[in-house]
């Protein structure tokens, strides 16, 4: 049986779309390997947020073509959206295809290589604009893009180029893709989009909220983890379906930064202070909630004190884990041609100072949860200090770890917290 090997970079939705070319590749005859086996086939699905996404793309097909020197290298995503000359012209790629072309790469696939063991029907496993699901590369946990693109055309970001305009998959879709991917044995869904809380815009009587409500009562599967949310979108209406526990307390909220003058030179929608009411809002709808964020540093005019703000925003808030970035140029964003630019030195200062807050907050968050009793979905094993321990994550997201001899893999259990150390927990299965 011919092989494939799909690498993912970047976002969730990334990771909804390898998902789906993985079910493609497997209906079409090959089976998928782990991405660092040799394989007859190689897939990069490519990230562009940064110039250090666009840096590991470009190691990661390099690095590819040497592990797999008679393959057919196939680099696709957002990196491939943007510059697929410069993808093309890379020594051992043999095709680039950005994301309006996804839906067409298996077929393209097959149509090079003769060696697949069935013929293709593209009725039979097209992707499509709405194609989801499948089994990814870990059977516990599946991520389902509810929505793409985004019409909120922030300075720095190159997604709307990348992307394109919002537009929503229909929500009876959806909930046919969790219930086949309940049937097939997946303990959780995480849906994602570009901007979900955008979902069902200009479609009457569609929204976020109802699809929820929708997949919650017509659904079965034990867990439902909702990726991100802007703090505009955070209401009672939406935050009162947590009272149902299939819903994951946990919430990506994005803040970039905490200086007024920077969000809106970002052209971000919310300023500092509607954030934090967010943030207490859903602490007190959703007690013992885990928040995680993002905050980029160096934008173009973010002096000393903006920064300071940022830092003293974040160190307020106590975010449970914060994803730090530098500010990257992108080309074709407004932000490319701001001239305010902050030097390397100083955005790296910047970066180091929030991650070691990050961590603190981190810390402090994981230790909170010692003594309590959480579900924790099991996926597989990792072996550290000589054992082989089960690795798992809380409802909250929380990494934990339990020595346990039972065949824990793709279960959910209750679990007390008993020890912290090395960025996980260490949990005692009940």
């Amino acid at each position: 049986m011919p092989t494939v090997a799909i690498e993912t970079h970047g976002c969730k939705l990334n990771q909804a779309d390898s998902q789906a070319l993985a079910r493609q590749f497997r209906q079409a005859g090959y089976r998928v390997v782990d991405s660092h086996q040799v394989a007859d086939i190689y897939v990069l699905d490519t990230c562009t947020v940064t110039h250090v996404a666009d840096r590991k793309a470009r190691r990661a097909l390099s690095a590819a073509r040497r592990r797999n020197p008679g393959s057919l290298i196939v680099a696709t995503g957002c990196y491939a959206h943007r510059a697929p000359a410069d993808l093309a012209a890379l020594g051992g790629v043999d095709l680039v295809l950005g994301n309006g072309d996804k839906a067409r790469l298996v077929q393209e696939v097959v149509s090079l290589r003769k060696d697949t063991l069935k013929a293709w029907s593209a009725g039979e496993v097209a992707m499509g604009e709405e194609g989801n699901g499948g089994k990814g590369f870990h059977l516990a946990r599946a991520t389902v893009k509810v929505q793409e693109g985004c019409n909120q055309v922030c300075a720095y970001c190159i997604v709307p180029k990348v992307r394109g305009r919002e537009r929503s998959v229909p929500a009876f879709e959806l909930v046919g893709q969790i219930l086949a991917l309940e049937e097939e044995g997946f303990q959780e869904v995480v849906l994602t989009g570009t901007q979900m809380g955008a979902y069902g815009a200009g479609t009457p009587d569609a929204s976020l909220e109802r699809l929820l409500e929708l997949i919650l009562r017509r659904t079965a599967i034990p867990r439902i983890r909702v990726s991100s949310l802007q703090p505009q979108e955070m209401n009672d209406g939406l935050l009162r379906l947590w009272k149902d526990p299939r819903l994951c307390p946990h919430f990506h909220m994005p803040l970039q930064s905490g200086s007024d003058a920077v969000l809106r030179h970002m052209r971000r929608r919310y300023t500092a202070e509607m954030f934090a009411r967010a943030v207490e809002l859903l602490r007190a709808r959703v007690p013992g909630a885990s928040i995680t964020t993002d905050v980029l540093a160096g934008f173009p005019g973010e002096g000393e004190e903006e920064f300071q703000e940022t830092y003293r925003f974040c160190n307020q808030v106590r975010f449970s884990d914060m994803h730090v970035f530098p500010y990257s140029v992108r080309p074709e964003t407004s932000a490319a041609d701001f001239k305010e630019e902050v030097d390397a030195p100083t955005r790296g200062r910047r970066v180091e100072m929030l991650l070691s807050l990050a961590q603190e907050h981190a810390r402090g968050f994981r230790r909170s949860l010692l003594g309590q009793v959480r579900p924790v979905l099991w996926e597989h094993r990792v072996r550290e200090d000589g054992r082989w321990l089960w690795s798992g994550l809380t409802d909250s997201y929380v990494r934990v770890l339990a020595d346990d001899p039972r065949p824990l893999g793709n279960t959910i259990t209750n679990t007390r917290q008993v020890g912290e150390g090395g960025g996980s927990l260490y949990g005692l299965v009940l």
